[in-house]
Parts: C-alpha cells; sequence; structure tokens
C-alpha cells in the first residue's frame, strides 16, 4: 500500500500544479479581456457620440463631456473595478472552497457513513476523498474485528490453559500421594502427566506467538537455501504426526531448488502449512507437496484432501486471528496466526500465497520470485 502512495503523490502534486498555472492563466487572460474590452467601448461609445448632435443643457451631454476630459481617470476606475471583480471571483471562491475541503478533510479523522459532499468543482476531490473515508471505515471495522476475535482468542487459550494443568497437578499428586501405584500404572500417569505438559506448552507458546506478532516486524535474514532439502527436512519431523492420522505425505520437488531467502523464516511457512494439512486432511489420505520454477518464480504446492472450505471462509483464512474451527476445541487449531504470519513472510520475500478448496481438496500455491 505504501508503494501505491508513494507512486500517487507526485502525480497528484503535478496535477495540482497544472491545475494551479491553467487557473492564473485563465485569470491573466480574463484581465486581458476586461482591458481589452473597456478599450472598444470606450472607441464604440465615442464614435457613436460623435455621429450625433447634442444638446449642451442635457445632462447626458455634460457627463460624456466630463468623461471626455478625465478620460483616463475614467478608464483607470472602470479597470480597477473590473480587476477588483475578477479577482474576487478567482480567489474568494477558491478560498471558500479551501474552507469546504478543510471541513470535510476534517470528517476523516472521525469518519461516519454520511458520504462527504463538495461543491460540482470539487467533484473530483470529493470522490477521493470518500474513498478515503470509506477506506478508514474498512480498515477501522477490520480492526475492531481483529481486536475482538484476538481478545475471544485470549479468553479460550486462558480457559484451556486450566485444564492440562489441572491434570498434570492431579496426576503428579497421585504419583507423589500413591507410592505403592504399579510401575505400568505409574507410566501411565507419568504419559498422560508429559502429554497435558505438552499441551500447556504448545498454548504458552499461541501467547508468545500474539505477542511477537503485535509487537514486533519481521525482518529477513538472507542467504541461498535449497527449498527441496528444506522442505524435506520439514516433513521428516512432521512424521510423527502424519502417522497419527495415518497420512502419507508425497514429495514432488526437482534435486535441487535453490533460493535467496531467510531460510528460518520460510521453513516456519512449511511447517505451518503442513501442520494445517495434517489438522484438516481426512485420515488414511495423502499430502502432497510439490515444487518448480515458472520462468522468474518459484511455485511450491500443498495438497490435501479435506473438507472443502467455504468461499466465505476461504477469502478469510490469512486474516489475524481467524481459524477455519472457530469451536474451542483448540486441539484442532492454534491461535489463528500461523497463515498470517507465513502471509506476512511470503510477501516479505516478494511472493505471493493463496489458497483453494473444492471437491474435498485443500491447496496453498506460493509463488516467490527468483530476483528480488
Amino acid at each position: 500500500m505504501s508503494k501505491r502512495n508513494t507512486s500517487r503523490s507526485p502525480a497528484l502534486s503535478e496535477a495540482g500544479r497544472r491545475r494551479a498555472l491553467r487557473s492564473w492563466g485563465i485569470y491573466l487572460l480574463a484581465l486581458m479581456a476586461w482591458v481589452t474590452v473597456v478599450i472598444l467601448l470606450a472607441f464604440l461609445g465615442y464614435w457613436v457620440c460623435s455621429s450625433i448632435t447634442w444638446q449642451r443643457v442635457t445632462p447626458l451631454y455634460l457627463f460624456l463631456n466630463w468623461v471626455r476630459d478625465y478620460v483616463v481617470f475614467v478608464f483607470a476606475v472602470v479597470v480597477l473595478a473590473g480587476w477588483v471583480a475578477i479577482s474576487y471571483f478567482f480567489i474568494a471562491r477558491p478560498t471558500e472552497q479551501l474552507e469546504e475541503l478543510t471541513a470535510a478533510a476534517a470528517k476523516l479523522a472521525r469518519p461516519t457513513e454520511e458520504p462527504i459532499s463538495l461543491p460540482a468543482a470539487l467533484s473530483d476531490v470529493e470522490s477521493q476523498l470518500n474513498a478515503a473515508r470509506e477506506q478508514a471505515l474498512r480498515d477501522a471495522r477490520a480492526a475492531k474485528d481483529a481486536e475482538q476475535r484476538k481478545n475471544d482468542l485470549v479468553v479460550y487459550l486462558a480457559h484451556d490453559l486450566k485444564t492440562p494443568l489441572t491434570s498434570v497437578i492431579g496426576y503428579l499428586t497421585l504419583l507423589r500421594d500413591e507410592p505403592q501405584l504399579s510401575p505400568e500404572l505409574r507410566g501411565r500417569y507419568t504419559g498422560i502427566a508429559l502429554e497435558k505438559a505438552e499441551r500447556l506448552e504448545d498454548l504458552i507458546n499461541e501467547f508468545f506467538d500474539i505477542t511477537r506478532f503485535n509487537l514486533s516486524h519481521i525482518e529477513l535474514e538472507k542467504e541461498t537455501v535449497d527449498l527441496t532439502r528444506l522442505i524435506q527436512q520439514v516433513v521428516s519431523e512432521f512424521q510423527p504426526m502424519l502417522a497419527e492420522k495415518n497420512l502419507l505425505c508425497a514429495v514432488e520437488l526437482p534435486p535441487q531448488l535453490p533460493f535467496l531467502c531467510d531460510g528460518e523464516k520460510l521453513s516456519r511457512v512449511f511447517d505451518n502449512l503442513l501442520r494445517n494439512a495434517c489438522y484438516y486432511s481426512f485420515p488414511d489420505s495423502t499430502v502432497r507437496i510439490s515444487g518448480r520454477t515458472d520462468g522468474g518464480f518459484v511455485v511450491l504446492r500443498f495438497t490435501n484432501a479435506g473438507k472443502t472450505i467455504p468461499p466465505e471462509k476461504l477469502s478469510r483464512l490469512f486474516e489475524q486471528f481467524f481459524r477455519l474451527d472457530s469451536s474451542r476445541a483448540t486441539h484442532t487449531g492454534g491461535a489463528g496466526l500461523g497463515l498470517a504470519i507465513a502471509k506476512e513472510i511470503v510477501e516479505l520475500h516478494g511472493g505471493t500465497i493463496r489458497a483453494e478448496s473444492a471437491d474435498n481438496s485443500i491447496t496453498f500455491t506460493l509463488r516467490l520470485p527468483l530476483r528480488p
């Protein structure tokens, strides 16, 4: 967005300069036209008056005779009066319009649903201000929705922290208070306590994700990375999770796929996409990862067989704190930040990421430019 704004500013300034020069040109032409008209009227009046026989005692003759004697003074007064009238039209009117424009711009500080109305001469500016007002309203609504989703999520996570914490305390208490427990039962209780402690760690990490995403800016440390090897490494780390749902992962990548990037940040993108595929894949299905070079881009696709995502949810997948599963069962998803952070990382690399879903299939496509 900043690039569009900076590219438009010189154009708008140049247009403003052209309008100002055009206004001054019209102003000078109006003054010259007025002086010309006064001169022509003076000659025309002299010619008409010379062709008429006047009575010396008539008031009109006396007035015209006085004008003839003081023609320079009369000419100067008439030209000055016209100059004042023309200047008022060209200066006072824009001043009034400027006041209306200032009042309209002040409304952008606290935009409302009521559209901004300006005179017909400022119709272009009116359209731009109303476009800015509508964008400000959309941004305010989006920020409010994101803040509400974040607050709701924090409440849910805080509530869900209690469940594994209570289990950990309960099973550890049993292990402390029941020394006669059999080794099998003791091992079972220890395993459950460890599982709940790991879930507790995941929830705490989600809190850290929320804090990092809101309070810090992602910075890249680029180096040449083999994306094929990086993706294979991420896939190997997910083998336990894939095996838990009896999923297969088919990787179709070239032997080497060198790319100048921040490998740690991109691995987080791949981690998130593969994690989502594990969460939302049908059991006993295959997650497919493919990659190739297409012109000046690296194109990567993560596809899994899962329930078709409705279009209204598909368009919001990359929003902050949006979770496909809005229920409080947090074991089916994280804080709703993974895809938002993934999109930011991809865009910082100059690429794009989009999601498609149809016929019980979900595909995420990444396009990363080989040359920044």
